[in-house]
């Protein structure tokens, strides 16, 4: 039996194995960060006296960029790391650049843990990739728990981002994607890059593009944000942002919000935007089943959810045990018996 639970700052812990998963603030052992997302990266500078953080190298570039100055290891997908207890691997988790699905492997039985995931995957990241052995415990974040959150085809989500900013250029408006700075905001120009337009993006997104663009990703033509040039050029930047006076000299703007809540129409109400657009870097409630269900682990842990009697019913209806792995609860063993 391998325990996991809840570590501090919202690690995942795998005390049998010496193994911390994301947010360490000072958790023994090694610390694999699966993503550079603040909410998951270490909230102290590297983590504890005898943690060690273990990041791919496109994820390493980011954390240090966005502010991190501890050390970092950088640990290339399908390249195992022997430790003395276990195997880590990491695998392209295709969320944003350099995201990835975390494979423990050891005595006690396999971990994977998703951190955050999306399949189909991100064009703007690695892809997605599964690994071959068979899977013990499949820790999972389901964000969009709700059978309401079904996204269309990434073809249809590319088509309505292209149209969107055509439209408003050809009406004399100056189109505003409104989406986060690191992943959503690359993903976006990546997807508007075949129209040859110029891509104006906030200064906290402008200083990742750089490495998206070394690992072989295309993002077009692009530059900082200007206020006095910006007019008439396709502007990014994220929701914040444009509530603290983005390009509010503009008269003529259109505004689309980029998000899995997009989803929900009263988002367009909250935010008065023109477009909803429902491109998330998260899996949809469907296609987390379908990945659960692909897979077939012995267990899937739930976090990161506010509704996870819902994805447990559904699982239940596939004959797949599930568990949910709470904040401040108490530590959970692998093992034991599915009260549901």
């Amino acid at each position: 039996m391998t325990a996991i639970r809840k570590g501090s700052s919202h690690a995942i812990c795998l005390p049998d194995y010496g193994v911390t998963l994301d947010r360490s603030g000072g958790d023994e052992g090694h610390t694999f960060i699966s993503h550079a997302h603040a909410d998951h990266l270490p909230r102290r500078g590297g983590g504890g006296p005898d943690a060690a953080i273990v990041a791919t190298p496109p994820t390493a570039r980011l954390m240090r960029l966005r502010g991190y100055r501890g050390e970092v290891r950088e640990l290339p997908f399908g390249e195992p790391l022997e430790l003395e207890r276990c195997r880590v691997t990491f695998l392209p988790a295709g969320h944003i650049l350099g995201s990835a699905l975390t494979w423990v492997e050891g005595k006690e039985g396999s971990v994977l843990y998703t951190g955050d995931c999306r399949t189909p995957p991100s064009p703007a990241s690695e892809g997605f990739k599964l690994p071959e052995g068979e899977v013990d415990h499949f820790i999972t974040e389901a964000t969009f728990s709700l059978p309401i959150y079904r996204w269309p085809s990434g073809e249809e989500l590319a088509a309505q981002v292209r149209g969107f900013a055509l439209k408003s250029l050809e009406e004399g408006a100056t189109p505003v994607f409104l989406a986060y700075s690191l992943g959503k905001a690359q993903e976006i120009m990546h997807l508007v890059a075949p129209l040859g337009e110029t891509v104006q993006i906030h200064n906290a997104g402008h200083k990742l593009c750089g490495i998206y663009e070394e690992e072989g990703i295309d993002l077009g033509r692009y530059e900082a944000y200007d206020r006095d040039s910006c007019e008439g050029k396709i502007l990014v930047c994220p929701s914040s942002a444009w509530n603290n006076g983005f390009a509010s000299h503009l008269r003529n703007t259109r505004l689309a919000y980029c998000s899995g809540w997009a989803t929900r129409d009263g988002a367009r109400t909250q935010l008065t935007a023109d477009e909803l657009i429902p491109l998330s870097d998260h899996l949809d409630f469907f296609e987390l089943i379908r990945l659960c269900r692909e897979l077939r682990p012995g267990k899937v842990w739930i976090t990161h959810t506010p509704n996870p009697a819902v994805v447990q019913h559904y699982l239940k209806e596939e004959g797949i045990a599930s568990d949910v792995l709470r904040k401040n609860g108490k530590d959970t063993q692998a093992g034991e018996e599915d009260p549901s």
